[in-house]
Order: structure tokens, then sequence, then C-alpha cells
């Protein structure tokens, strides 16, 4: 019996690559083990606020003199926090967004990574250390090394920086890429890749939820 958080964050909610994926690791994890547990959080259908105070980045005793963060704020940050280190697993559809993370998501990271709760700083705070992460990419177009676009993703290096070496858990990728050649001209000759990019994807997503779920 384990718990699995899974996140989504495509604005796109028919035609998602990202939350497809997703979705095929949850339903496997499901049907790993009887009594797992799966809480959905979709940040594009229930966007989370941004954050509204600097001082939210730090817990209580670190924060500046006389710095007071919302208490609604505070309340949402801790019951966020503690969703997340209740859960055995994390998926997170992460698109990539003008080579970037959906801000939606970034709002999510936020109110999670707070150094000396959730990441080490003046005390050795890892409560996720270990546990797994699945970080789920699509993108538009290529990114491959050499390629002109080699370097651009700047979606999943943050998500691996945070998840991974600051919250210390083990992070897994699972990406499709040229999820546009079927709608733009330039990248029609891609379409045969990025239908095996996606059905692989599928099927890692199935393999590692049943056995991270098991």
């Amino acid at each position: 019996m384990a718990h699995l958080l899974h996140l989504d964050s495509s604005a796109d909610p028919e035609r998602s690559r990202s939350r497809s994926i997703t979705r095929a690791f949850a339903d496997a994890w499901i049907a790993a083990a009887p009594g797992n547990t799966v809480t959905h959080r979709d940040l594009h259908r229930d966007p989370l606020p941004h954050i509204p105070d600097a001082a939210l980045h730090w817990p209580a005793r670190l924060r500046p003199p006389g710095a007071v963060p919302p208490a609604d704020a505070e309340a949402l940050q801790e019951s966020l926090i503690a969703e997340l280190v209740s859960a055995d697993a994390v998926v997170v559809g992460a698109p990539m967004y003008n080579y970037s993370l959906p801000s939606s998501l970034k709002a999510w990271v936020d109110y999670i990574h707070v150094p000396g709760v959730t990441a080490p700083f003046d005390v050795d705070s890892q409560p996720l250390a270990g546990r797994p992460a699945v970080i789920v990419t699509a993108r538009g177009a290529s990114y491959d090394p050499g390629s002109p676009t080699d370097g651009w993703d700047h979606t999943v290096p943050p998500l691996q920086l945070i998840l991974g070496t600051s919250l210390g858990m083990e992070v897994t990728v699972v990406a499709t890429s040229l999820t546009l050649a079927d709608s733009v001209a330039a990248l029609a000759a891609e379409l045969p890749r990025s239908q095996a990019e996606l059905e692989t994807a599928l099927a890692e997503a199935a393999e590692l939820g049943a056995r991270l779920g098991a």
C-alpha cells in the first residue's frame, strides 16, 4: 500500500502528451498493489496563487525581522508541503513552455521548496530523501545534442535540481519530443519519430508506475 502525488500542469486538457503519460504512470501505480492511492493535483485547472511574500521562501525562524506573510498563504504552503511529504512517490507533468516550466508548476515549486524544511540549510532537512520522483516532459521540437536547440531545455534541469539535488529525491525523466510534428509543417517529416517517442514514453511510464507501486 503506497501513496502517489500526481501533478499535471499542461494547459491542454485534451491533447496533452504529458497528461497522457502521467496518467499511464498513475494507472499502473493503482493497479500495482491493493490499497495504493493517488492524490491528483491539476495545477492548470486549479492554479495556485503566486507566492505573495518573499518571506515564505524561508521557515519562520529564518525570516527577516518583522516579516509577517499572509496567514492564508502560509497555511496553503504548509498544506502543500504536507501533501508532498505524505507521498511515497511523485509524478510531475512538466511540458516545456517557452523553453521553461509552465508558470503553474513554478508556483508549486516556490511553495514547496523551503530551505530548512524540505531542503538542507541551517539543519539537515530532507524529509523526501530517497523517494522516487518521475518528471514527465513533452517538448514541441527536438533538443538533441549538437542540434541548434541543444541546451535550450530549461524545464527538466531546474526540476532535477529542486527535486533531486535539493530535496534528495531519486529522479527519473520520461521525455517525448517533437510533439508539434502533427501540426507544424516544418516538422512534418519528424512525425514517425514523434509517434515512436510517445509510444516509448507511455510504455516507460507504465513500467515505472507498476514497479514503483509494487
